[in-house]
């Protein structure tokens, strides 16, 4: 083969080699926006979440007292639901 024919093919190489790598730096680039995209509606989502966390601390101190009510409540409730079923239950006895 003549040096001008290598010549050539190296070249052609080359540009072949270029023209290739071109390519899949625009797939990786296209991949790339992608990615971004999804992120931004990520960021976006979490931030929603944020925004609602923050209104549930607000609340936190009211529903804990709302429980400390219910809690304090229920064993007179209890003792209540248990004398009339007592008392129920004696009356269907004496029946």
């Amino acid at each position: 083969m003549s040096d001008g024919l290598l010549t050539l093919l190296s070249v052609v190489e080359v540009i072949a080699l270029v023209v290739i790598l071109a390519i899949y730096l625009l797939v990786v680039a296209s991949q790339l926006r992608s990615i971004a995209s999804t992120l931004a509606e990520v960021a976006f989502g979490a931030r929603a979440v944020e925004r609602q966390l923050r209104a549930v601390r607000s609340n936190v101190a009211q529903v804990n007292w709302a429980m400390e009510e219910i809690a304090g409540t229920l064993p007179g409730v209890v003792e209540k639901a248990q004398r009339l079923s007592d008392r129920d239950r004696d009356r269907a006895v004496r029946s």
